[in-house]
């Protein structure tokens, strides 16, 4: 079997194994492209009226509990604060993705909003599915894609061999 049979070969089935996972990836890479163009993703990142945060950690707890989308009642329910000084707010993240953003200083809900990023992130590297899957089908995926990437390259650059080698044979 020669080289260019090969590649077209292993290119076909490579392309076949990978289509999902990578259709997957593509399409969440898309949202994830647009998070900060897109409030459905992510919400925007509003302002506070505090140059520096002042805003007590028992202070942040309190303004969370307080809103009942959070379903927070406790710091376990809090997956991460993100703290923005040049914004003057508190970003609250829980563990439910709903996200609130508070007023570094007076502790104000300035918004809240389910936070979609975080979850098309998970998708989009495999880990939502399982660890089992993001390392046996979305890793794998990876590596037939960089190989189709190769083979495809070399397919594309076949032709212009062949015409290069019978210029130089005339």
């Amino acid at each position: 079997m020669t080289a260019a049979k090969l590649n077209r070969k292993l290119h076909r089935w490579g392309a076949l194994v990978s289509a999902l996972p990578v259709l997957v990836v593509v399409l969440s890479g898309l949202l994830l492209q647009l998070k900060k163009d897109w409030a459905w993703v992510q919400p925007p990142t509003r302002s506070g009226t505090a140059e520096a945060p002042s805003l007590p950690f028992e202070a942040i707890l309190a303004a969370a509990a307080a809103v009942p989308e959070a379903e927070v009642s406790s710091w376990e329910d809090i997956d991460r604060l993100d703290v923005r000084p040049d914004k003057g707010v508190v970003k609250v993240r829980c563990e439910n993705r709903w996200e609130l953003q508070l007023d570094a200083a007076t502790g104000e809900v300035l918004s809240s909003t389910l936070r979609r990023s975080d979850l098309i992130e998970s998708i989009h590297d495999g880990s939502w599915f399982s660890d089992g899957v993001k390392l046996w089908v979305f890793l794998p995926a990876a590596l037939v894609l960089t190989g189709l990437w190769f083979t495809g390259v070399y397919l594309w650059w076949l032709p212009f061999g062949v015409r290069r080698r019978r210029r130089r044979t005339a």
